[in-house]
């Protein structure tokens, strides 16, 4: 029996990884749809379901997937076309919610990805693994010029929200609070000066950097 999932299609940055276990045999496998498909035009098309299709294909090649083998796949939409081409070519499968091992290990690999993309490990727990649009938006307004390639650019949300304005002030770090400079990573000391980005979104965000953060 096959699992098949994927985890980061709800997240505003980077790929998404779609996953495989076979229940079995203990294993685990991997590969990413890359961010790229999520730009405005391939995103339009759907170019990431015809890209999650190769991947299965890839995946049943290597592993020789035959046709009687039971796989379960995720009800998600990143998996459209995949059932699509499991039910042209005749395979064994069921559209099911995702649940146990394979949810695990697809979420950790995700969860790395976007590390090894600069996001703080702490900055995960933060924003709920990492869906968060908002405050996942906070992290890619520090350093938008190097981050915004990082991002779903083919969302609506990021249509309506990744363009807003965004005062700049400076100040001093109340001594009552406790942040990181969203741009280095590194602790803010309290009572140190900071640079301050604030902008609109669903409500009024603030973001504090170290002043002269290069």
């Amino acid at each position: 029996m096959i699992y098949i999932d994927d985890a980061g299609s709800g997240s505003l940055i980077g790929g998404v990884c779609i996953g495989f276990y076979h229940k079995e045999k203990d294993f685990f496998y991997y590969d990413l749809i890359p961010v790229e498909f999520f730009n405005d035009i391939n995103f339009k098309e759907k170019e990431y379901q015809k890209f999650a299709v190769n991947i299965v294909k890839k995946f049943f090649h290597s592993y020789g997937v035959n046709k009687k083998e039971e796989i379960l796949v995720c009800r998600g939409y990143i998996f459209d076309k995949v059932r699509e081409y499991l039910s042209m070519n005749g395979y064994n499968f069921k559209s099911i919610k995702i649940e146990g091992k394979l949810q695990t290990e697809v979420e950790n690999a995700f969860s790395n990805h976007i590390v090894s993309l600069g996001l703080p490990k702490d900055y995960i727990i933060y924003t709920k693994y990492p869906f968060h649009f908002h405050k996942l938006l906070k992290w890619v307004f520090a350093d938008y010029e190097n981050r915004i390639k990082l991002c779903k650019t083919g969302w609506k949300s990021w249509k309506k929200y990744g363009a807003v304005d965004i005062n700049i002030s400076y100040g001093i770090l109340p001594a009552d609070n406790n942040f990181i400079c969203l741009k280095c990573g590194k602790k803010i000391l309290k009572n140190s000066p900071v640079k301050i980005l604030r902008f609109f979104t669903n409500r009024e965000n603030t973001v504090f950097l170290h002043k002269n953060c290069p």
